[in-house]
């Protein structure tokens, strides 16, 4: 079950709040704890929940001072197989049970919804869908049971490179009673991995009866708003995005395939020298929201201060707002020193 509305952070449903107008998300959680050093890069299998809960608990409330309106779980990568490859089999349930109480915990602080979280399994097949779809079915319900049964608001099922997949896990939300918010890896140029078009994936999955569509990772901004556009005006549910932070483009649309000057492939521990400004992820939350996006968030590469820009460039005040620079106040950067230093306001805009 569900929690009950005495116990809920906001007494408002996901779809209450998606009404009351665009909502802020945030992720990229194992990318930033391994920046932190809490989780190891390659497995990314979200250790930290048990090891660490309070280098946990210290981003969800970050994450929440910046403006975002959902704590998710942490339960990204926290599946049987990937936890099998870390030799973590044990800790299956104790890792899920733990990251939807430490999400609850913190979105109480802030009176913000909780999202239980699954992903892309590594185990579906296209070529042998209803064998391997039973495996995934299989985890997906093991991970929202006890979900359900910590208390969540809703479910994003994310980083589907399967449209079959994606359906999966939208079929075991609803006999659960949830609500899904159902987004696609968009890694290849035109279609998912099992041959869809985007635009043709996401309007299934509305149809299917997916709360909310849309994209999250491998694309940064550049090369995810033009097919949120046209997403945007294919489906009639709300539309969610939530791109990584790195400067795509038309050649290199995902960021996994990124290189650096010496050709070595950026993903996914030299992405720096490929990173977006708070700059320019507040003008992609501006664009976002300004061709009807409902869910505007950020994903792998995603940070705190990121998230607050993106919010405040939406309209937002925040709690973390009242330390938005003022760079009037620098000593050197302020008024009367720009003879020393030039115009900032113009390099940051």
């Amino acid at each position: 079950m569900t929690r009950s509305p005495a116990s809920r952070p906001s007494a408002r449903t996901f779809e209450q709040r998606l009404a009351d107008g665009v909502m802020v998300g945030a992720e990229g959680y194992v990318f930033e704890l391994e920046r932190r050093g809490y989780v190891k890069a390659g497995p990314y299998v979200p250790e930290v929940i048990l090891d660490a809960p309070d280098a946990l608990r210290q981003l969800h409330r970050e994450f929440l001072r910046a403006g975002a309106d959902v704590m998710v779980a942490l339960t990204y990568y926290a599946h049987r197989e990937k936890l099998r490859d870390v030799g973590r089999g044990d800790d299956l349930e104790p890792m899920n049970r733990q990251a939807v109480r430490i999400a609850n915990e913190i979105a109480a602080e802030g009176g913000a919804l909780v999202a239980g979280n699954i992903c892309n399994t590594w185990c579906y097949d296209p070529a042998n869908p209803a064998e391997s779809g039973a495996i995934v079915r299989d985890q997906y319900r093991e991970q929202l049971g006890w979900a359900v049964e910590e208390g969540v608001d809703f479910v994003i099922s994310e980083t589907n490179d399967f449209l079959g997949e994606a359906l999966v896990g939208l079929e075991v939300c609803q006999e659960l009673g949830l609500s899904a918010m159902v987004t696609l890896a968009s890694v290849r140029p035109d279609t998912t991995y099992d041959g869809y078009d985007y635009v043709e994936a996401c309007r299934r999955l509305a149809d299917a009866g997916a709360a909310v569509v849309g994209l999250n990772c491998s694309r940064g901004p550049a090369t995810m708003l033009p097919l949120l556009e046209r997403i945007r005006d294919s489906v009639d549910v709300p539309v969610a995005a939530q791109p990584v932070p790195y400067r795509t483009d038309d050649a290199t649309p995902a960021f996994e395939s990124l290189t650096g000057a010496d050709g070595g492939r950026l993903f996914p521990v030299r992405l720096e020298s490929a990173g977006h400004t708070r700059f320019e992820m507040a003008e992609f939350a501006r664009e976002a929201q300004a061709i009807g996006i409902d869910y505007v968030g950020i994903c792998c590469g995603g940070s705190p201060h990121l998230v607050r820009a993106m919010a405040e460039a939406m309209g937002r005040e925040t709690p973390a707002s009242r330390y938005s620079p003022a760079l009037d106040l620098h000593p050197v950067l302020g008024e009367g020193h720009n003879d020393v230093m030039g115009d900032w306001s113009a390099t940051a805009s």
